[in-house]
């Protein structure tokens, strides 16, 4: 069995611990939010996904199978619009949804979280 608090790929591991580094500190795999978020901050309301450039389809780097193709392309465009609707589902709950490649720098990504955070936290009434 897995600890929980190692459980996630290595790009989540090693966003997390980024994350953790600036002081902040968040729920992993947060049940209950549609799409389930790899990283959550409760009180912000931001929801944070590792998405995989394969399954997601990365722009940069996403790619395409040619073995029964259009089987694949269906499977990927779904998961594509699912992400959409999970977003819209998020944000009608008042979260922001955040999306980090796995191809990103997690320092970077977690900066950029780290200013989305802050951002959401001082307009929240104490």
């Amino acid at each position: 069995m897995r600890n929980v608090r190692t459980s996630g790929s290595d790009v989540e591991l090693r966003l997390r611990r980024e994350l953790y580094r600036r002081g902040l500190r968040y729920r992993v795999n947060l049940q209950g939010l549609p799409g389930t978020p790899d990283v959550a901050f409760t009180r912000a309301k931001v929801a944070v996904f590792v998405d995989g450039c394969f399954w997601h389809c990365c722009p940069l780097h996403g790619s395409q199978p040619k073995t029964n193709e259009s089987w694949w392309r269906r499977k990927l465009d779904a998961n594509v619009e699912r992400d959409r609707r999970k977003d819209a589902e998020l944000e009608d709950l008042g979260w922001l949804p955040v999306h980090v490649w796995e191809h990103e720098d997690s320092s970077e990504a977690a900066s950029r979280i780290y200013e989305l955070w802050s951002t959401r936290r001082a307009s929240i009434p104490r």
